[in-house]
């Protein structure tokens, strides 16, 4: 058993945060990991914003103002540099990034990564490559982010789910272009067919609240399309968005070159659920393209792709029992076997 300290200093969350609602991606992937190497047998500890000390799925939470021990055998720093100067003392010292990496090659950060040299995490090779060569490290690791429960266990849909597509991400993240796809291409092909976007702000916290003006004409945007099936819907808990996904026919997602994993795309997968993405970013990863969905390049074949999965019954199928065997296969147990190995 070895003894993990976590540490964050973004937005406010903690162990029950994914219970109570919907929850950004790095939040989700932090909790999903402390909850996995605890499940695992480790003494996890995670100090960050959240507001009181609790003990959750045996990871204990403490606010970050009551102070990171100094010793620890494993500690993992979360996109912070002010967190690369904490715990000293410990074995072994992992920096997890989650956006691309360009953001590091700053002095403030470039400083401390030499001289700490932790083990630096990324989630694909999109990712790992935004990160050039000369730059300092004590290692790259690319470690995926886990799927969750929830997404890998649904039961898949016993009958054809209706002519639905569905949208889970960050609204500034291709939300405005794929409406205008959606009112141009798709729905004069299909007038039946419908788009489900289950976005908003409450997913990032006071992030959310920051970015509001941004999203809100998008979302205005979104809800003014009523007349063309588009139906905007609050944010839900993974657990909810897993049953939205079993009645769902497909997900559509442009890409956004700021993401380095996508976990939109990646649940959907797992659930069973085709997705139609562009090859921006990192989500082409996410598709095994020709089998699971597919990968494009212009706005016509996006849209020519999700209208072959939205109408064709026989290939829907066929993506879906492909994704349900693939796509569901790495969990946050398998990712926590991963940072286990980087224990010096």
């Amino acid at each position: 058993m070895a003894d993990i300290v976590m540490a964050d200093d973004g937005i406010s969350f903690d162990g029950a945060s994914l219970e109570r609602g919907p929850l950004g991606g790095a939040e989700t992937a932090f909790l999903s990991l402390a909850v996995a190497l605890a499940k695992r047998g480790h003494n996890v500890r995670v100090f960050n914003k959240c507001e009181t000390t609790m003990e959750k799925n045996g990871v204990k939470w403490t606010p970050l103002s009551d102070g990171i021990p100094d010793y620890c055998d494993l500690y993992i720093a979360n996109r912070s540099d002010k967190l690369l100067t904490q715990a000293p003392d410990t074995r072994s010292t992992v920096f997890w990034i989650h956006n691309p990496a360009q953001y590091l090659l700053k002095y403030r950060y470039l400083s401390k990564i030499w001289r700490r040299k932790p083990s630096i995490v990324f989630s694909g090779e999109f990712h790992r490559d935004s990160y050039p060569g000369w730059a300092p490290d004590g290692g790259r690791e690319i470690i995926p982010y886990g799927i969750s429960e929830e997404f890998r266990t649904v039961s898949p849909a016993s009958n054809l789910p209706p002519p639905r597509a569905i949208f889970t991400s960050n609204p500034e993240r291709g939300l405005s272009w794929l409406l205008d796809i959606w009112s141009d291409y798709v729905i004069p092909e299909l007038p039946e067919a419908e788009l489900h976007v289950y976005s908003g702000t409450s997913t990032y916290g006071s992030h959310g609240e920051a970015r509001s003006q941004n999203m809100k004409p998008i979302l205005e945007k979104a809800a003014e399309l009523s007349n063309r099936n588009v139906k905007l819907c609050e944010p839900v808990s993974k657990e909810a968005l897993a049953q939205v996904f079993s009645e769902s026919r497909v997900l559509l997602y442009r890409g956004d070159p700021g993401e380095t994993f996508c976990l939109a795309v990646g649940e959907a997968q797992a659930a069973g659920v085709p997705a139609v993405v562009q090859d921006i970013g990192c989500v082409a990863e996410r598709i095994v393209d020709g089998q699971t969905g597919f990968v494009t390049n212009s706005d016509e074949d996006f849209a020519k792709a999700a209208i072959t999965l939205l109408a064709d019954d026989t290939l829907w199928r066929k993506h879906n029992q492909a994704a349900l065997a693939i796509q569901r296969q790495w969990s946050w147990d398998d990712a926590a076997e991963s940072f286990e190995r980087l224990v010096s």
